[in-house]
């Protein structure tokens, strides 16, 4: 998985902490988490019947059964970075039990029966506005008659836009960039994405109903809060458009006039609300979160246990301040190094979430990228650090994240000077200290692991 692996494997604790990273990312991948969670009862497996098609009665998915007999068609909707592998793993499931569908990605894969479209992500774009358009009226077209199974991950909220009223793509585009770099949290930044959506906020099960609405979820949300997760296309919405006009209040946004106009006229009540638990789209909708963050910690807390390492698992809920979140956890790092508190060495320490960054400057990286560059300035022998985002982009460039160590930073002078441009890429990529993916099919938040001794 990881590009070059043997160049970033210098030491055995780089080759463990990269072995983590790909353990990690592979567990929380959907065609393996699809084949856990989705089963259909009473009838041969799609690859063992002759025509390669499920013709079970029962549908299952955790506790959860739907009679597959009680609807004329069964298709999927959805999107986010991983949607695409969500159709393609849940085609594997029922075969030709699926009738069609529609999914938006900037991952796309082979699919037999559900339209993979393409979108982009963060930063929304038009041919996602077009995909997304297709997307909706899909859902328009499903009926009391209809099992739709959305498959809702990480991304959707950039990847499936739908601007409302009179707010264009560019008052769209213009808006996320000032979001992402604000220091805003993802809860924030969805506030307000809601509130100038056709579909997020639960308005996709509206458009959707009467359908029987099954949402799959991979959640790359501290929390696993439904709304939040690619802005709750299918979940209930308790936030309003006075909650998004705080936020932009309070990190002095300057959004263009046409998002600014719609949300103060729905905060004087002139622009209904997105829908909220009792609105009757939501009596047929159930969600189901399928894969989080903790699956990518537990496998790859398997894996340093495996080759002998006492483990540590932080939290599955890290956030704030990229360089500030560094400094915390090489603090524990030291302290297992110094005094085996809380664990004995050698150990492997984890934490998964999402840190952001508050941009001030113009260069060019990411949240783990900053991560790692501000633990490699406070690095000693003993330990090494890598931080990735699972899906393996990392704030807008093409690298997952970074592994570091002491001898990551001989000029801790210019090593500061990055962080504070926000330019921390081109001084990883000199070191050769980048960690690169590709497109990994899964988005399940960031990944930290920290080898100690």
């Amino acid at each position: 998985m990881i590009e070059d692996r043997e160049r970033a494997a210098t030491t055995d604790a780089r080759d463990l902490a990269l072995e983590c990273v790909e353990t990690g990312i592979e567990a929380g991948h959907p065609r393996r988490v699809i084949r856990e969670a989705v089963t259909v009862e009473g009838s041969e497996t799609p690859a063992e019947s002759r025509d390669g098609g499920a013709t079970g009665d029962t549908l299952r998915i955790g506790d959860d059964g739907y009679d597959l007999a009680a609807y004329d068609e069964v298709v999927v909707l959805g999107g986010g970075n991983a949607a695409a592998q969500v159709a393609a793993a849940l085609e594997d499931a029922l075969g030709d039990r699926i009738d069609g569908g529609v999914v938006v990605t900037d991952d796309p894969v082979e699919t037999e029966r559900v339209t993979v479209l393409e979108g982009d992500h963060p930063v929304p774009s038009e041919r996602g506005v077009e995909s997304t358009r297709e997307l909706l009226a899909a859902a328009d077209a499903a009926d009391e008659g209809t099992l739709v199974l959305a498959a809702i991950t990480g991304g959707g909220s950039a990847l499936m836009p739908a601007p409302a009223g009179e707010v264009t793509l560019e008052a769209l585009q213009e808006t996320t960039n000032a979001l992402l770099e604000c220091g805003a949290d993802i809860g924030e930044i969805n506030a307000v994405r809601k509130h100038c959506s056709a579909l997020k906020g639960g308005r996709l099960a509206r458009r959707a109903a009467p359908a029987t609405v099954v949402s799959l979820v991979l959640s790359d949300v501290v929390g696993n809060d439904l709304s939040v997760i690619a802005s709750g296309p299918t979940a209930p919405d308790a936030s309003t458009f006075d909650d998004a006009l705080a936020v932009v209040d309070r990190y002095g946004i300057d959004v263009p006039d046409a998002v600014a106009d719609r949300l103060e006229r729905g905060a004087d009540g002139e622009i209904d609300e997105t829908p909220g638990p009792d609105d009757p789209a939501f009596e047929t909708v159930s969600n189901h979160v399928v894969a989080d963050g903790m699956t990518v910690l537990e496998a790859a807390r398997d894996a340093a246990a495996e080759r002998g390492y006492e483990t540590l698992l932080l939290s599955s809920r890290v956030r704030g301040e990229a360089r500030e979140a560094a400094t915390t956890h090489v603090a524990v790092a030291e302290e297992v190094l110094a005094t085996g508190t809380p664990v004995s060495t050698p150990a492997v320490i984890l934490s998964g979430g999402e840190t952001t960054v508050t941009v001030r400057g113009d260069g060019t990286g990411g949240p783990n990228q900053e991560f790692a560059t501000s633990a490699a300035l406070d690095l000693e022998g003993g330990i090494t650090v890598a931080a990735v985002d699972t899906d393996g982009i990392d704030g807008a460039t093409d690298v997952a994240g970074a592994i570091v160590d002491e001898t990551t930073v001989d000029d801790a002078e210019r090593a500061r000077e990055t962080l504070a441009a926000n330019d921390v890429f081109p001084y990883l990529e000199e070191r050769g200290e980048l960690i690169r993916t590709g497109p990994t099919g899964t988005n399940l938040n960031d990944l930290r692991v920290l080898v100690v001794g």
